[in-house]
């Protein structure tokens, strides 16, 4: 059996998908019973664990063959990466205690940087699990394709969606959740010595006109690209609601300025299947059209 957590969002949902179709028995790990009910329904053992109850976590992951630990991503999080911090305590207790036989984890590309940046929350995490004795893989995976959710609306209303990436032809590496989900799960199943890092991104590099390029053809209609001035992120950002937008910010500063990035480390890296166009289909296809909109 292997546990999983995060399996109610796509990351860890597309692990639990991979392992029961390779015919691996799965235990769910979920802070909420009530979106447990599809996972109950297909045969999977159910834990209830808050990311920050190192107890429920360490029975949650006590007693399985592997396990796939991912932390909340936090978008606004406090100064210092407080929220962070604390998920990563609790894991970490519970993973000393638990001692699953192998581990592999969600982290990011950037997890390196030494920059500060919303991503330092990751490298927090790898940084933390390294004294584990059991197998570790940390898979580094790349700019989520997904976060173009956000754009399916006004590329569909306007004919046009904001890029913070610039500039608009530089392209970025990029994977869908999908991919992450499929490759953690396949990770598990692999034996391994030791602690090791696998970088992961699309089948090829994404700039923000391709994403318009997938939408136009995901719509059928014209749709363009704007660049959102570096100068008017902070406003925008709390007119947004975040609180704390400087670590997503310094970010997006880390991928338009380079320093943000896989290196070159071609023996530890692998590459998805899914392409933006069919990510970006997938997302208008996921997306309701609203009442008044064509």
């Amino acid at each position: 059996m292997f546990a999983i957590t995060g399996a109610t969002g796509k990351v860890g949902g597309a692990v639990a998908r991979t392992l029961l179709a390779a015919g691996q028995s799965i235990r769910v790990v979920v802070r909420d019973l009530s979106k447990s009910g599809t996972w109950a329904a297909r045969g999977a053992d159910i834990a209830i664990a808050d990311t920050r109850d190192a107890s429920a976590l360490t029975k949650a992951l006590s007693n399985v063959d592997g396990a796939f630990a991912m932390l909340p991503p936090t978008f606004d999080p406090s100064p210092g990466l407080t929220e962070g911090r604390a998920m990563i305590e609790a894991l970490h207790t519970a993973l000393r205690v638990a001692q699953p036989p192998k581990l592999v984890v969600l982290s990011t590309i950037g997890a390196d940087a030494p920059q500060p940046n919303l991503l330092n929350q990751l490298g927090l995490l790898e940084h933390a699990l390294a004294d584990l004795p059991m197998p570790v893989t940390f898979l580094r995976a790349a700019w989520f394709m997904e976060n173009a959710a956000w754009d399916v609306t006004p590329a569909r209303t306007d004919g046009v969606i904001s890029s913070y990436l610039q500039p608009l032809d530089k392209t970025f590496p990029m994977v869908s959740a999908e991919d992450v989900g499929r490759t953690a799960a396949e990770l598990l199943l692999e034996s391994w010595v030791g602690h090791r890092v696998i970088d992961l991104e699309g089948p090829r590099r994404v700039s923000p006109n391709d994403i318009a390029k997938a939408f136009t053809n995901a719509l059928g209609g014209p749709v363009k690209t704007r660049i959102v001035a570096r100068d008017g992120w902070d406003r925008l950002f709390r007119e947004q609601g975040m609180t704390n937008p400087t670590p997503r910010m310094q970010m997006l500063d880390g991928f338009n300025e380079g320093w943000i990035d896989f290196p070159k480390r071609e023996a530890e890296s692998r590459k998805g299947t899914i392409t933006i166009d069919q990510a970006i289909k997938a997302l208008v296809v996921e997306t309701p059209v609203k009442a008044g909109s064509s």
